[in-house]
């Protein structure tokens, strides 16, 4: 009930709830904001943007998801804005020639124990923006391929298309690492 309280105070743009919120969730939306833009600043700034946007259009908020998940999304959305705004834009994740993936099939995609968080991720910012995204938001942020679509604007089929190739892709340089085989 406390966060419900919150967010209808903030509905009437009490300045005392709206500063409890952002204290809440500031710093957990700085850490996915930079996951995205890489910099510091640049994802203060996203996050700051991204409060901003919430407070502004917080009657929006129907408590469907979360407040967090709710204005994690807005962050995403911003990151995403701020990376294309920079000219690192997604490549044309639409592709015509795209094939369709039946099914998920994490069960076949495994990665060796020794294999840390830390290097997954390394490895996933390596990969082309079309496969990096969709990874991130799937495996980091744990969005389901209807979400994916909709935050990054293509079909769910793409979107499952994109994470099979780029699980490949990042599965193929895990191994490289493993042998310590370079190309």
């Amino acid at each position: 009930m406390f966060h419900v309280e919150i967010v209808e105070k903030c509905k009437q743009n009490d300045r005392q709830a709206q500063l409890k919120l952002y204290k809440q969730y500031c710093d957990g939306m700085f850490v996915v904001a930079n996951r995205f833009v890489k910099n510091t600043m640049e994802a203060e700034d996203v996050v700051q943007e991204a409060f901003i946007k919430a407070f502004t259009k917080i009657d929006q908020y129907k408590a469907e998801v979360t407040f967090g998940a709710w204005l994690k999304r807005i962050v995403i959305n911003k990151s995403i804005d701020l990376l294309k705004s920079k000219k690192q834009r997604l490549e044309d994740l639409e592709d015509i020639h795209l094939k369709v993936v039946d099914q998920d099939n994490d069960d076949e995609w495994l990665v060796e124990d020794h294999v840390t968080i830390d290097e997954v991720k390394a490895k996933i910012e390596t990969l082309p923006d079309k496969y990096k995204y969709v990874l991130m938001l799937y495996l980091i942020e744990g969005y389901d391929h209807q979400e994916i679509s909709e935050i990054l604007n293509i079909s769910q089929v793409a979107s499952r298309t994109q994470l099979s190739r780029g699980k490949v892709l990042l599965q193929n340089l895990l191994n490289v690492e493993k042998n310590g085989t370079r190309y």
